[in-house]
């Protein structure tokens, strides 16, 4: 069964050419980022957010100028850990469908080249120039869209963990 899947994935590797293999790359390293950042904020933000709010708190006057831009440091700091990741998330994530349509033009680029040799005639020959063409355009859709998902749900919730601690940082005594 498990070889059925590896030999599986090879064929569709092969299908799809040399590109597929860039895309994979591409996809793993997003992946290995989104990873990251969920699991930064299921274990090390509760950890940095609770330093925070206890250094905050032992502090005996919160109302000067001082007090906020102190304040404000602590938020930003937490914040920049928050979105630590993210631009690059984003810039793997529109990367994708690029090189699913570098695989495009290399697939057209094939088919052209049997056509040149061949003739038009010879659809069976074309046909691996074609699917060349359209799978990395496909993975590269694909990657891109579970990559966006995950981005904007990451995005979303680091605004809503900053502006939640912003709220817990109160500014009183």
């Amino acid at each position: 069964m498990l070889g059925d899947s590896y030999e599986n994935i090879v064929k569709f590797m092969e299908q799809g050419g040399d590109v597929l293999y860039m895309i994979l790359a591409v996809v793993f390293i997003m992946w290995v980022l989104i990873i990251e950042r969920l699991w930064y904020f299921s274990m090390e933000f509760r950890k940095q957010k609770s330093r925070v709010i206890d250094a905050w708190e032992a502090r005996a006057e919160r109302k000067s100028w001082y007090a906020h831009k102190i304040r404000n440091a602590m938020i930003s700091e937490v914040h920049e850990g928050l979105n630590a990741s993210l631009p690059m998330i984003k810039t793997l994530v529109a990367l994708c469908p690029l090189i699913g349509l570098l695989g495009t033009v290399t697939g057209m680029i094939e088919v052209f080249d049997v056509m040149a040799t061949q003739g038009s005639s010879n659809a069976r020959a074309m046909a691996a120039g074609v699917s060349k063409a359209t799978i990395p355009t496909m993975a590269g859709m694909v990657a891109a869209l579970s990559g966006v998902f995950l981005s904007t749900f990451i995005e979303r919730k680091a605004k809503r963990e900053a502006g939640r601690l912003e709220d817990q940082l109160t500014m009183d005594h």
